[in-house]
């Protein structure tokens, strides 16, 4: 099997923020990348735009520390790198003045008819301000995309007054909500495993599923971001994006296309029926935690810098969907910090064997289940009853039919970092992997009551140690229903 790389047309794109975290760690190698796969063409311009004076060739060596950070040594020719970095560029810009902007409408001059992109990898308070000075100053094309990253609001009003402010400059077809779970490779095989093959779709529902886990695990603390972590929290950091699209790419109907906007108005349905988790439904149905402090390090509340926090950093809820597919199988998703290790999967887990042919004395049989792992390894493994080879009577045992996608492919590859793949997307003008505006407002609409109760005193956060599978509660939460967490390792 041989990958096939589609080279996409020159372009612009503009990062706000481009002397930032993000855009070292992940942009810049990102567009490496697809540089070397052929993909980003030689006559693409890279901007780097930040309020910091900056010289081109001095952003031009920032670029090249950020490769060579973040990039392994064999995969940076250094005739490579210097093509790469003589694309990039630098512009002297603030968000809140009109410094610098007349330079980049300078820069950008006579290239209206390329796919142009700005990302904007600042803080959310700085999304309106840039998007009125890119109105203003008459920098949006037809052929412009706006990229923004979360948060996209705190609660339901603030996500109603960032979309509207995103809109008074963009159409809804220009803006680019972007969640990097969704560009990994792993869930975008979720979707084909069940649209493009016949085994699974017929199974898809609760009459064969007993329940689905989505895990989202981190072995790392919150460390010195604590005082901001402790303002926003695991429902806010992690449920109201990642996990809520996780579990819609898992729970939705068949889009009648595999285009924008049909898989985003399938995903949109899963969020409308999800069932309202109330005030009073809130401590049967959520479990909150803080890790303690231990040998790796301080507790929790002693990085947020507050000993009466009472913000959450592990979470795990039960929900349901008010559907025919999947009415009586729960969803139950957990994500939290300093637990045993860094893992992320969707696990189907398929009902028992209506009738066991096997004599009652017979061991080991369990449910199917079907893993997706996401990471840190990309995988999809399905577990199966067999029978153990040997004499001796019939033992049975489960075991997986693994396929990791590094080794499973017939070659070796490398695993492209989603961002690869979402940038590559905006410049192609495809949404799909992309969050629509209401999917953000449904999404905050359900949630927002569980955060209302939780701050209101509900669901008091218990604390367990840390490098554990998280509070002995969240393990009573799935077996009140007879039913267990996968381990996280």
């Amino acid at each position: 099997m041989v990958a096939k790389t589609v080279p996409v047309d020159p372009f612009d794109l503009i990062v706000f923020g481009g002397t930032g975290d993000l855009a070292r760690r992940k942009l810049l190698p990102a567009l490496f990348h697809r540089f070397m796969a052929r993909q980003v063409p030689d006559d693409a311009l890279i901007i780097g735009a930040a309020r910091g004076k900056m010289t081109r060739k001095a952003f031009q060596a920032h670029t090249i520390d950020a490769l060579e950070e973040f990039v392994a040594e064999d995969e940076r020719p250094k005739d490579k790198v210097k093509t790469f970095v003589a694309m990039v560029d630098y512009a002297t810009v603030d968000a809140m003045s009109d410094l610098g902007w007349d330079a980049l409408v300078k820069r950008l001059k006579g290239r209206e008819d390329r796919p142009r992109a700005f990302y904007l990898s600042v803080a959310p308070r700085f999304f309106g301000p840039i998007c009125d000075r890119l109105g203003a100053n008459d920098l949006v094309t037809a052929a412009t995309r706006l990229v923004v990253e979360k948060p996209l609001g705190r609660d339901y009003e603030s996500a109603l007054a960032l979309n509207a402010q995103l809109a008074a400059s963009f159409d809804e077809s220009q803006l680019y909500r972007i969640d990097h779970y969704l560009g990994k490779e792993t869930v975008q095989n979720l979707m084909a495993l069940r649209f493009g093959n016949a085994l699974f779709e017929p199974l898809w529902n609760s009459k064969f599923i007993d329940h689905v886990q989505i895990t989202a695990a981190e072995s790392v603390a919150v460390g010195s971001r604590g005082g901001y972590y402790d303002q926003n929290g695991a429902m806010r950091d992690m449920v109201q994006n990642h996990m809520m699209q996780l579990l819609c790419l898992t729970a939705m109907e068949p889009p009648s296309h595999f285009d924008p906007g049909a898989v985003r108005d399938e995903k949109l349905k899963v969020l409308k029926a999800l069932s309202p988790i109330t005030e009073t439904d809130v401590e049967d149905h959520v479990i909150r935690g803080q890790y303690a402090a231990g040998r790796k390090g301080p507790g929790y509340v002693e990085e947020a810098g507050d000993p009466n926090s009472r913000t959450e950093c592990f979470i795990a809820l039960k929900v349901e969907i008010d559907n025919w597919r999947w009415a009586g199988a729960p969803f139950y998703l957990r994500t939290g910090k300093r637990l045993a290790a860094r893992h992320t999967e969707i696990a189907i887990r398929f009902k028992d064997a209506p009738h066991s042919i096997f004599d009652s004395g017979v061991a080991g049989m369990k449910g199917n289940a079907l893993v997706i792992t996401l990471q840190p390894n990309e995988g999809i493994q399905l577990r199966l009853n067999i029978k153990d080879p040997g004499p001796g009577g019939m033992r049975i045992v489960s075991a997986p039919l693994d396929m990791s996608f590094a080794k499973d492919l017939g070659r070796e590859v490398r695993m492209p970092d989603a961002y690869e793949r979402l940038l590559m997307d905006v410049i192609r003008g495809d949404q799909t992997l992309f969050m629509r505006g209401d999917e953000v407002e449904a999404a905050w609409a359900w949630i927002d009551p569980i955060i209302k109760a939780c701050e209101g005193g509900k669901a008091t956060p218990v604390s367990y140690a840390q490098g554990s599978d998280g509070p002995m509660e969240s393990h009573i939460l799935l077996h009140q229903d007879g039913r267990r967490w996968r381990d996280i390792e």
